[in-house]
């Protein structure tokens, strides 16, 4: 589809008063900010260019308005069919890389203008002078919403994508998305991918293993060694209980639980119920004690090894590392080495997650559901969704709805859909403790089991990964776990994001990570001398595990023992419950 300047309906006038409406939308929704913070107590300096913390803000609105001008004059002296360079670079924003946006000056106008838009509303978010840390990374997040929300790809009257598809496909893209919109519509949620190319124990979670023991909250699973021989010390694996377990042991070609066994670790895994009204009750020390501390005494009798590995992803990593905190209270060690993947123990720097938490809303939960109840599933869904909304939102608003297509097959995505219920009271007293009043991170602050808890006696060695680009775990703050605890510590520095970059198949080697010795407490100063490596990181993980991991034995025969026989084959009955 090409489209000229002189194109009927192509009016200057009409265009500019359309970018000086959309540019004063913008000012509109961040006074309408200011103003909202104002009313709840958060002092804001008046917008006056005069002042010495609003003078960004002054600059920002001058380049503002000489880069639409800028833009303006390029398009009205632009001729047909005349190669120009773009004001704003356009290479890198993949919503705006399809040639027929250029084609029009029109749409080519609509696309530059929203960036340079987007561009101001975000800076000016960070330049606002607000004081409180919280407030304002609530707005920007606010303002990221809102931008992303803007963009003209995400309609259909300002996306000539969807117009081409729907010329050249005679309407019938048109039907498709119509079609699409309601199937999702029907189910209350976006299908991210073929559902039906997917089906846990079929071809996701397939790595061969029993179930060797079970309560009302876990199963845990012992996977079947691949090697003739496997190292004296288990491991055990601790997934967070917010998503489901197979995220570690998707397909076996990138499988974090197949890698393990097959480097011959004799590993098993704690499988989270998904909870329904019956589990509604339990608490953040059920989790503990009936959880972790549960798995890892079934582990130490069925291996007779007295101190087992133990490796806590996410939020499972923050259990686990309660867990051995309780464990240290009552004056017992009872696992070799800790690993942490993308784990928060100090909540001050809590990502983009904690905009969504404050006390009202905690109150809130705890009014509600916090005696009893379930915080549901699709809510969690869906509040990780906006986290990243256009990868997980607008890009299938766009690609299904509007152009008509279907979503391709993908392991993780359906992984994403398989949402998990949290009991009320574990989601209530979790938000208020971690996320609101960060109290884990001060010795005999909370109490959990009894005990008053401190992360400091947790004294095994540990290794912390993090991600460079995890917007829920931020890097920096999972790199304060190494000062809350006692023992060897080793950090260890992930390309990519919460999932991708922990999901990073030794096979495929793939991205980067960065290593270093240096034991700072400050986390840019460790990241100035660390050095990166090429590839993935498992298995510089695997050769620091089996330096803690005893001598090589026998591979054992047979799942469990006499007293935890096996009661059905992995992956089990609890990851396949839906929400």
């Amino acid at each position: 589809m090409t489209v000229s300047n002189q194109q009927p309906g192509f009016d200057p006038a009409v265009w500019l008063k359309a970018g000086q409406g959309m540019m004063q939308g913008m000012f509109d929704f961040v006074s309408r900010q200011q103003e909202a913070l104002k009313q709840a107590g958060i002092k804001i300096a008046p917008l006056d260019a005069a002042a010495e913390d609003t003078q960004p803000l002054a600059k920002l609105q001058q380049e503002l308005a000489e880069q639409h001008a800028k833009l303006w004059a390029g398009m009205l002296a632009r001729k047909p069919d005349e190669a120009y360079e773009p004001l704003v670079a356009l290479n890198a924003d993949r919503r705006f890389s399809a040639s027929v946006w250029g084609q029009s000056p029109v749409f080519d106008y609509m696309r530059q203008a929203y960036l340079i838009n987007a561009d101001f509303l975000t800076r000016a978010a960070d330049a606002l002078p607000v004081a409180d840390r919280h407030a304002r990374s609530r707005l920007q997040f606010l303002v990221r919403q809102y931008v992303e929300a803007m963009s003209p790809a995400n309609y259909a009257a300002t996306n000539p994508e969807f117009i081409q598809k729907a010329v050249e496909s005679k309407g019938e893209s048109i039907t498709r998305g119509i079609l699409n919109m309601v199937a999702d519509l029907e189910k209350g949620r976006i299908t991210m991918t073929d559902e039906s190319a997917f089906e846990v124990g079929r071809n996701l979670a397939v790595t061969p293993g029993a179930v060797v023991f079970e309560n009302e909250l876990v199963q845990l699973i012992q996977y079947s060694p691949q090697t003739a021989k496997v190292r004296q010390r288990p491991l055990l694996i601790v997934p967070p209980c917010i998503n489901k377990y197979y995220i570690l042991d998707l397909q076996p070609e990138n499988s974090f639980v197949q890698y393990a066994v097959s480097q011959g670790m004799t590993t098993f895994l704690v499988s989270w119920r998904n909870p329904k009204d019956a589990q509604g009750r339990l608490t953040w020390d059920d989790y503990i004690e009936q959880g972790v501390l549960r798995a890892i005494e079934a582990v130490q009798d069925i291996s007779k090894c007295e101190k087992p590995n133990i490796l806590g992803f996410c939020v499972g990593g923050t259990l686990t590392a309660s867990a051995l905190a309780v464990a240290a209270a009552r004056g017992e060690v009872p696992v070799e080495s800790l690993t942490l993947l993308t784990t928060l123990l100090d909540f001050e720097e809590a990502g983009d997650l904690a905009c969504f938490v404050d006390e009202a809303s905690v109150a809130t939960r705890e009014n509600t559901i916090g005696k009893g109840g379930l915080l549901a599933g699709r809510e969690l869904s869906s509040v990780f969704s906006v986290l990243r909304p256009n990868d997980l939102i607008w890009n299938y608003v766009v690609d299904k709805y509007l152009k008509g297509n279907l979503p391709p097959a993908f392991d993780l995505l359906y992984w994403n859909s398989d949402s998990t219920n949290l009991p009320g009271p574990f989601a209530a007293w979790y938000l208020r403790n971690m996320y609101l009043e960060n109290n884990l991170r001060t010795p005999g602050r909370l109490s959990m089991c009894g005990e008053a808890v401190d992360l400091g006696r947790v004294a095994c060695p540990h290794y912390i990964f993090a991600t460079r680009e995890d917007h829920i775990v931020p890097w920096r703050s999972s790199y304060h776990g190494r000062r809350l605890l006692g023992g060897e510590s080793t950090f260890v520095l992930g390309a990519s994001g919460h999932i991708a970059g922990v999901i990073n198949p030794a096979a495929k080697n793939k991205r980067s990570f960065w290593v270093g010795d240096n034991p700072t407490a400050v986390a840019e100063e460790w990241f100035a001398t660390a050095s990166e490596q090429r590839g993935s990181w498992w298995p510089h993980w695997i050769e620091w595990l089996k330096a803690r991991s005893g001598d090589e034995v026998p591979a054992p025969k047979r799942a469990g023992d006499r007293k935890y026989k096996e009661i059905e084959p992995a992956p089990g009955r609890y990851v396949k419950e839906p929400a």
